[in-house]
């Protein structure tokens, strides 16, 4: 019975320290209600479409392509570097699935993986420029309209939906 009224006054406590008491000259403060919670987006509708243009930079080094000709290199260079924005610009329209693995013992991590793998068909990018950076790198920067990114996204919904049936 003891403990019970202990509970009751300690509650009692906490809920009077949340009121307060206002003399005849304060006005009460009108408290507005929070926002409704917006519907958690879905993976057909954008989480963002903000953007009216989507940009990608890739990036290759020279030095390291596989050829022994400096002209060759510099060719293979900015090839892989419009690969990579493209890449960038593949990533930015389907997202990229991410697999990770890790593995802990005695509270310690011993091995720590990720793979991650993007998927998609890009057509309509504008080439922007391709800049060589410092001495031994490129760069690639593509852009690509809203209106086809919508398209690329509805087409590739629609072959999901046709491999589910």
């Amino acid at each position: 019975m003891k403990r019970l009224t202990t509970i009751l006054m300690l509650t009692g406590l906490t809920v009077l320290t949340g009121c307060q008491t206002l003399s005849g000259s304060e006005t009460p403060k009108v408290v507005e209600a929070a926002p409704a919670p917006q519907p958690a987006p879905t993976m057909i509708a954008p989480m963002v479409e903000k953007r009216e243009t989507f940009v990608a930079t890739g990036y290759a080094v020279i030095s390291v392509q596989n050829h022994k000709n400096a002209a060759q290199q510099r060719l293979l260079a900015i090839r892989a570097s419009k690969l990579d924005a493209y890449r960038s610009l593949t990533e930015q329209v389907y997202g990229q699935q991410l697999d990770a693995n890790t593995t802990v013992a005695d509270m310690t991590v011993l091995n720590d993986t990720f793979r991650t793998r993007v998927e998609g068909v890009i057509y309509g990018a504008n080439l922007v420029s391709i800049t060589p950076v410092g001495e031994d790198t490129y760069e690639t920067t593509l852009s690509l309209d809203r209106a086809v990114v919508q398209e690329l996204r509805t087409q590739y919904l629609t072959q999901l939906a046709s491999r589910r049936r």
